[in-house]
């Protein structure tokens, strides 16, 4: 009887959770895929990332039917996933981005083709939406909203922001979850670069990753979701709950995404984990290193359950189509995941090779990974063989395993075997392995081994795999951005926003209010013969320091242009920076503060909302940083010249004409070089680079927005240059 209730237990707990549900929570519904035929246990997906089709380079969709529809044929995916971005949505230009509708019908007739090519089924596709399927669409599913009218997931009556299937192959699962967090209300760029989940959407993620958890056959699963944005550009819900929170208690294999692009590099992956200790105050705005630098601290000698739940998960951010040509087969082999991201810049590939065991150390090794070797939790078979799936036009003559060991300080090779093809009457596609002594690569080093695979058709044709490090007792070797890298993955955007907003604005009242502080309080002791330092008795970088603080005590002085530039920046923190049109030209004008834009909400009568935070802040920081800084910087030496060549010219005007004191020569050229006020000369060409900056930036909002200058935005747009005229008219005379 006992028995029985514990039974019954999770049935009850999960009729609980339905019945206490929002009734919209649950709008998938679980859709499961029987992958028969060999391999066992193994099973693989093709992904793609921003496609970005456009009117002005038909090239890419041309090259996207040359080249990925013979690629599916050839690998025979269990899914194809698309991660957003299926359209450009640019002018050529690129500064008026709204949807294109013929760019959406190439699409769908590119998408066509390649399912006919490929001769896979429609339903294994699954295309999610990207920021620039979204912008300027006020609603989705209204007449602005063309992914609904065009995409693969509308055609196949996919509904809501969370769909799910699962893929069952040999008593696995492998449950892919995809995840659309773009805006509801989608703005125009630039103002559209964030993804932003809602509370709703997590409950309806949690709840899709959830659905096999009280399954009675208790069968393997692994997880993996997939959406647009990475965890580095995706802001909080409006309750500041977090996507990778989810993912944590979920364990989940791999999250992948798009958005990024390839031009910030080819390794932008991240790996997060939940650690005992509470996190440090520096991770909720940055991460210095692909792995969190933090060890996990298990007991890796515990076997037991308990032991077990390590919350952790990758983040794996692939390459784009638009100019990468980018396209990556992911292979999850007795759930070890692994990939392979193949360029199809250099031509069409006729053998690609995705080894799946052992496991690249530096981007697929996972923490648990240790605790699997030490506790054989994947099975002793698991270890045994080195396997890889090969795919190719040609019929295979040989395929190759080699491992080399670095230790030397050279590449020696210390395995080489060949593998034997999985024979099955029925087969999806070639796996091949080779039988190994894996304890004897047991090393505390994770990247001392390295393995290659090599492959031969019968044309002669040969390829081999990218070398990888491996580490068969679990370790993982720690990898290091660039600072580009670091930017765009490292960084929490969300989270800096606001605290880089504040320290600028800091910055800024301090330049200006300090110094004019100190000329009311020490009076004429401030002043440019005051730096003029006996080299004998003062340290130099007392004066550079001195020197510079100076130069703002001089701006303060100029009253007018600093009362202006106050004005300004008290301006900017509270009242509107422009009008304009940030989703449709003829929807109604509305305005932005650094905030974001205040938008209507569509369900409520006279509500409004600060949409596009934090995505605003490739305006605000920019803005901030790169005109209005320089500007102050640039009056406050314009400033300090004019008084600097006043003492010049008032102590040359003192000098008795019957001197006849010889000058130097090095006198002679300070005076010609003083006279001729160079200094000024080059911050004025300075200053012309800062309005040149800045009416780059007006320009483009200009052409994003649809306004008019004169009438959405004069503070904005006119009061920085008109206040450098100013200013050089100012400091013109002493």
């Amino acid at each position: 009887m006992e028995t029985r209730g514990k039974r019954l237990l999770p049935l009850l707990l999960a009729l609980v959770a339905a019945a206490v549900a929002p009734p919209n929570a649950a709008g998938d519904e679980r859709e499961v895929a029987q992958v028969s035929g060999a391999p066992d246990g193994v099973v693989w997906v093709v992904q793609l990332s921003d496609l970005h089709f456009s009117v002005h380079h038909p090239e890419r969709a041309y090259d996207f039917r040359r080249y990925v529809g013979p690629a599916l044929a050839m690998v025979n995916p269990a899914l194809v996933l698309i991660t957003g971005d299926l359209t450009d949505g640019k002018s050529k230009d690129l500064l008026t981005m709204k949807q294109n509708e013929v760019e959406w019908i190439e699409y769908k007739s590119t998408i066509k083709d390649i399912i006919e090519s490929s001769r896979l089924q429609k339903r294994i596709f699954y295309d999610l939406r990207g920021n620039h399927d979204s912008f300027g669409v006020p609603a989705c599913g209204g007449d602005y909203d063309l992914y609904q009218k065009y995409s693969i997931n509308a055609q196949l009556r996919r509904q809501g922001r969370v769909q799910s299937i699962t893929l069952e192959n040999s008593g696995r699962k492998h449950l892919f979850v995809g995840f659309d967090t773009t805006m509801e209300v989608g703005l125009r760029g630039p103002t559209n670069v964030f993804g932003h989940p809602t509370d709703k959407q997590l409950i309806e993620l949690d709840q899709a990753l959830s659905q096999w958890d009280t399954d009675f056959d208790k069968a393997p699963v692994t997880k993996i979701v997939f959406g647009h944005f990475p965890m580095s550009f995706s802001a909080y819900t409006e309750s500041g709950k977090s996507i990778k929170d989810v993912f944590l208690k979920h364990s989940l294999a791999a999250y992948l995404c798009g958005h990024l692009h390839t031009r910030f590099g080819k390794n932008l992956k991240r790996y997060y984990h939940r650690t005992v200790q509470e996190p440090s105050f520096s991770e909720h705005y940055y991460q210095f290193n692909m792995h969190q630098a933090n060890a996990i601290q298990t007991n890796k000698e515990n076997c037991s359950e308990e032991a077990a739940n390590i919350e952790e998960f990758w983040e794996w951010e692939m390459g784009d189509w638009r100019r990468s040509r980018s396209m990556r087969i992911l292979a999850i082999d007795d759930g070890y995941v692994s990939y392979t991201d193949i360029d199809f810049r250099l031509g069409s590939k006729s053998i690609i090779i995705l080894p799946t065991f052992p496991l690249d150390s530096r981007f697929m090794q996972r923490a648990s990974a240790s605790r699997d070797f030490k506790c054989q939790i994947m099975g002793a078979s698991t270890f045994d063989t080195v396997r890889a799936l090969v795919f190719s036009k040609h019929e295979i003559v040989s395929v190759s395993a080699k491992i080399y060991d670095s230790r030397p300080g050279t590449l020696e090779v210390v395995f080489d075997s060949e593998m034997k093809r999985v024979n099955s009457n029925e087969t999806r596609g070639d796996m091949y392995l080779v039988p190994w002594n894996w304890r004897a690569f047991e090393d505390p080093s994770p990247n001392r081994y390295w393995l290659q695979i090599e492959v031969m058709d019968e044309t002669g044709s040969t390829s081999v795999s990218q070398l990888r490090p491996f580490s068969v007792n679990g370790l993982t070797t720690r990898v290091s951005w660039t600072w580009k890298a670091f930017i765009v993955m490292g960084c929490q955007w969300a989270s800096i926003y606001h605290p880089a907003l504040w320290c600028v604005v800091s910055l800024i009242f301090s330049l200006l209010l300090v110094p004019r502080v100190s000329t009311m309080v020490l009076k004429d002791q401030v002043t440019y013969k005051y730096q003029s330092p006996n080299v004998t008795q003062w340290m130099l970088l007392k004066y550079l320091v001195g020197g510079f603080i100076w130069l703002f005590v001089e701006l303060s002085r100029m009253v007018l242009v600093w009362f202006l530039l106050l004005l300004y920046i008290i301006y900017l923190l509270v009242f509107p920076w422009l009008f304009g049109h940030p989703i449709t030209e003829d929807g109604n004008v509305t305005y932005m503060t650094y905030k974001g834009w205040i938008i209507k909400a569509s369900n409520s009568g006279n509500g409004f909302f600060h949409g596009g935070t934090p995505d605003v802040m490739v305006i605000v920081l920019p803005h901030f940083c790169f005109v209005v800084l320089p500007t102050i910087v640039i009056l406050a030496a314009l400033a300090a010249e004019r008084t600097a060549y006043r003492e010049h010219y008032l102590s040359q005007s003192g000098k008795k004409k019957d001197d006849h004191y010889q000058k130097s020569r090095r006198q002679m050229e300070h005076e010609r070089f003083w006279s001729g006020r160079w200094i000024r000369k080059f911050l004025c060409l300075l200053c012309l680079v800062v309005m040149w900056k800045h009416w780059k930036h007006c320009r483009a909002l200009v052409k994003a927005f649809a306004m008019n200058p004169l009438l959405h935005s004069p503070v904005h747009f006119f009061f920085i240059p008109a206040l450098i005229v100013f200013a050089i008219y100012k400091t013109s005379s002493i």
